[in-house]
């Protein structure tokens, strides 16, 4: 059975930004989010961008 090409892409990708979501998820029950952004090497526009894309889901 084939999957469809939505699910195989959502499968296929786990991170954005170049981080893993798992990641991104522990070091936000335990950091601040300048921390998190020198941690992952993002800024911090795209921590609360991560954050508002969790919410959603």
């Amino acid at each position: 059975m084939r999957k469809p090409i939505k699910m195989h892409l959502s499968q296929e990708h786990t991170s954005l930004f170049g981080i893993d979501f798992q990641q991104y998820v522990l070091l936000e029950v335990e950091q601040h989010n300048l921390e998190i952004s020198e941690e992952l090497g993002i800024s911090l526009k795209d921590v609360h961008k991560l954050k508002e894309k969790l919410k959603r889901s």
